[in-house]
């Protein structure tokens, strides 16, 4: 199995986060992918029919992802998950982002005649370099021009991602200039989820990359470091994101190398 992590095309990489390609050409036992909530809507394309939530194909997009899910695949296959802005699926997509929030969407239903253009195009594509152009023009095809409240809420998922302490109120106040009420409708309309959600989600997720990562001597010092109030409510947040606890979580990594 080979992964990379490809750098996002400068024309798309006002929406796009990062990319994550994953290709296994030799499948024998089902593959499943762990699907835990990392703050970014996700436009996820297998070359092989995936399964999430009982349905089945090759165009997923994903809301803001709460609950732990997995995708399962039985055939060789190349993945390619195209992580956005938090603010993105409005923008891009004209959608409202809370409803997809745990709820992914078959991308054919969305928009059926260039979804199902695109994945005609995806599955014929030869190289991971070819889908990923593919993949951009689409997304090119899409955007249109940023209007303030993204800007706004581009620079509010930046904050709160950057500081798990920070107060929404006091930002919404003194660095935006709205009330708090207009925040959070304006917050919610374009991430799909509360701005104090988003930002557990934002700890958490900076939580498991560290401790997936392994650069810790011990999970308090993860629990530190990303602004926990102690090892235990690091442990409880990990549990309700995942399903399982920190421990476990290392003990499948472990084994999985060994």
């Amino acid at each position: 199995m080979r992964t990379m992590s490809p750098q996002p095309a400068d024309r798309v990489a006002q929406y796009v986060q990062r990319i994550l390609v994953i290709e296994d050409l030799k499948v024998t036992d089902p593959f499943v992918l762990p699907l835990y909530a990392n703050g970014t809507p996700t436009l996820l394309f297998q070359t092989a029919v995936g399964k999430v939530q009982g349905n089945a194909n090759h165009l997923t997009l994903f809301g803001q992802t709460v609950l732990p899910d997995t995708l399962t695949l039985t055939e060789d296959f190349t993945l390619i998950a195209y992580f956005f802005q938090p603010y993105a699926l409005h923008t891009l997509f004209g959608i409202s982002p809370a409803d997809l929030t745990d709820s992914p969407i078959n991308l054919n239903l969305l928009s059926s005649k260039k979804a199902n253009e695109l994945q005609e195009q995806l599955v014929n594509a030869g190289t991971v370099t070819a889908m990923m152009n593919l993949i951009d023009d689409y997304i090119y095809s899409l955007a249109v021009r940023i209007k303030t409240d993204v800007e706004l809420i581009s620079f509010a998922t930046r904050a709160i991602a950057g500081n798990p302490n920070l107060k929404v109120e006091e930002m919404a106040a003194s660095e935006l200039h709205l009330t708090k009420r207009t925040f959070m409708r304006l917050f919610e309309r374009q991430v799909g989820i509360l701005p104090n959600q988003y930002r557990r989600i934002a700890q958490f997720n900076a939580a498991f990359q560290q401790l997936q990562s392994r650069r810790f001597s011990k999970l308090s010092d993860i629990a530190f470091h990303q602004g926990y109030a102690d090892q235990s409510h690091f442990i409880r947040a990990f549990k309700e994101f995942t399903g399982i606890t920190p421990k476990d979580y290392e003990k499948l990594i472990n084994g999985t190398d060994t």
